[in-house]
């Protein structure tokens, strides 16, 4: 499988897009890998970068996006942060990949089982251990917490039920701010130019579903 040039990402549509993303993940769950010349599609690319996607994920260990949707080199942006929320960083590096090179079909990636949203939940006890910057990245899940979390729930990791609900929720809340806060990006899908779509990984079996 070769890299992607302009003409061949120019044909793409972001269905077609969505679509080159289930098949991947599909053959990634069978352990059926395609066939790619990785060090060919390096010299393919040296000149330039045509991806077909933006994907936006966990740093999770296990949540790669160009392993988990079996993708070379020069096929997606791949864009990473604990708990895979928006800010303007993030924003414009959406905006650079579909407006600029491109791409069209922005995924946002949750994943089962998520340590940044367990650490949105236990909060509190985290906050003790006096690590500043992890605080402040976990206080950006509190507001999607308080919107889902039943009278009398329980409000740890371990309430499975809940951490799957923010996760579910943190996905769409993600989408809904990236409508709102980029105009260029929500003008794009309007016009049919690009998809936003939300997704969640299994980190037990493997399957993407498409939310």
């Amino acid at each position: 499988m070769k890299a992607h040039t302009h003409e061949t990402q120019s044909t793409i549509t972001p269905e077609k897009a969505l679509d080159f993303l289930k098949d991947g993940n599909q053959r990634f769950v069978n352990n059926l890998k395609a066939n790619r010349d990785l060090l060919g599609q390096v010299n393919a690319t040296r000149e330039g970068q045509w991806p077909f996607a933006v994907i936006l994920s966990c740093i999770d260990s296990r949540t790669s996006a160009e392993l988990i949707f079996d993708q070379g080199l020069g096929d997606i942006f791949s864009i990473r942060i604990a708990g895979n929320f928006i800010n303007q960083d993030i924003l414009g590096s959406m905006e650079f990949g579909c407006n600029v090179a491109g791409s069209k079909l922005v995924v946002v990636l949750g994943h089962t089982k998520c340590g940044a949203l367990k650490g949105g939940l236990d909060a509190a006890q985290i906050q003790k251990m006096g690590m500043d910057n992890l605080n402040h990245l976990i206080n950006h899940f509190d507001p999607i917490i308080e919107n889902i979390i039943e009278e009398g729930e329980e409000r740890s990791s371990k309430n499975a039920a809940l951490l799957e609900r923010l996760n579910q929720q943190n996905v769409k809340s993600a989408i809904e701010d990236i409508r709102a806060q980029s105009s260029t990006l929500k003008n794009l899908e309007n016009e049919g130019k690009i998809k936003i779509i939300g997704a969640n990984y299994d980190v037990e079996t493997g399957v993407v579903t498409w939310l």
